[in-house]
């Protein structure tokens, strides 16, 4: 019997200053309260008895919010990923401390923030949970819009990928698969974990006759065993080590960027934020010992979103509970307003590019 459900999102989370309710003003937290209340007044017992006239209202303002451009938000609460890969636990915490770390954060774009809850696994059943996510991912990915998925552990992605693979919008689209991460993440293990999301992918693919185009930024040698990187080798992976992720390398790295972006039609984006380094990422299930630089993460975000075929986004592995002053919530915010900003912005080039193919100013 599953354990696994959804709980709405709470808006005591998104909460903050407010200096004034007109846009110059706005902040991520007075536009989600407002996706939130949207919602709930759609789904009143009062709307369903009005009359035709007002249901028809209605319905053209629900038309409407569902046109506006704006950033899918779904959480995924589970501990089970991480346990399972011999990590520390707590990342299921993650999802609400993403949401209150973007909460204060000012809005420079016109768009919308809906939030559809968290996916909960309380219990050991992974796999139900990622199959319940991959579920809401692939509903969400049908509205158009760029989807932000809250972690949880890296097992997070294993539900994202089931999303993209059902969902109309990417039928039949060559997606490439970014990770941003100090590990490959593609362990050879009996059941699944945090550690297999993307070797779970490439057989999954091959199982379906789709190519999988996997790039990974960040990789720390010694954190990675032989094997690993022997598997990379034999599923094609385009890869860059921390040293070579240095901002002093960044036209290089945003040249593998390039070529993965210009060899697929769509973007599916996985952050674990273990690859920044220590001092700025404290509250992760491993937190590196070199890691990538903020300024190289940030320039690579700004790449991929601008690109116009960004459509999926994990941001994983945060713990809460470790974060020192809250330092791994705050980078991982700003590089989730810098891709909704930038992705919102800019018109789709690819064919799974947001459905009404406008420019969002």
């Amino acid at each position: 019997m599953t354990t696994t459900r959804i709980t709405p999102p709470d808006p005591e989370v998104w909460s903050g200053r407010t200096d004034a309710d007109t846009p110059e003003h706005l902040r991520w937290h007075q536009r989600a309260r407002q996706g939130i209340a949207h919602e709930a007044a759609q789904q009143t017992p009062q709307n369903a008895s009005r009359g035709d006239g007002q249901r028809g209202a209605d319905q053209d303002t629900a038309s409407q919010t569902a046109q506006t451009p704006a950033v899918e938000l779904i959480g995924f609460s589970c501990d089970e990923g991480v346990r399972r890969n011999k990590g520390r636990v707590g990342a299921s915490e993650g999802p609400d401390a993403l949401r209150g770390a973007l909460a204060p954060l000012a809005m420079h774009a016109d768009f919308g923030i809906h939030d559809a809850g968290t996916v909960v696994v309380p219990g050991r059943d992974l796999e139900d949970g990622q199959d319940t996510l991959g579920h809401q991912v692939a509903r969400l990915l049908d509205t158009g819009n760029p989807v932000v998925v809250l972690g949880g552990g890296h097992d997070t992605a294993w539900g994202s990928y089931l999303g993209r693979t059902r969902c109309d919008r990417l039928r039949d689209q060559r997606v490439g698969v970014l990770n941003l991460d100090a590990h490959f993440d593609l362990r050879q293990a009996d059941e699944p974990s945090s550690g297999t999301p993307f070797l779970q992918m490439a057989r999954a693919d091959q199982e379906a006759g789709r190519a999988f185009d996997y790039t990974v930024l960040g990789i720390s040698e010694p954190n990675n065993t032989g094997i690993l990187f022997r598997t990379a080798e034999e599923l094609g992976v385009e890869f860059l080590t921390d040293e070579q992720c240095q901002p002093c390398h960044l036209d290089a790295v945003l040249e593998v960027v390039d070529r993965l972006v210009e060899r697929v039609d769509a973007i599916h984006l996985s952050i674990d934020l273990d690859v920044l380094p220590a001092a700025v990422a404290p509250g992760v299930s491993a937190p590196a010992g070199y890691g990538v630089p903020l300024e190289t993460i940030q320039a690579v975000c700004h790449r991929v979103a601008r690109s116009g075929k960004l459509v999926l986004v994990d941001v994983v592995e945060l713990l809460p509970r470790m974060d020192v002053d809250g330092r791994t919530a705050r980078a991982a915010a700003r590089l989730i307003t810098t891709l909704a900003h930038d992705a919102l912005s800019t018109p789709p080039t690819g064919l799974a590019g947001n459905t009404t193919g406008e420019r969002h100013e």
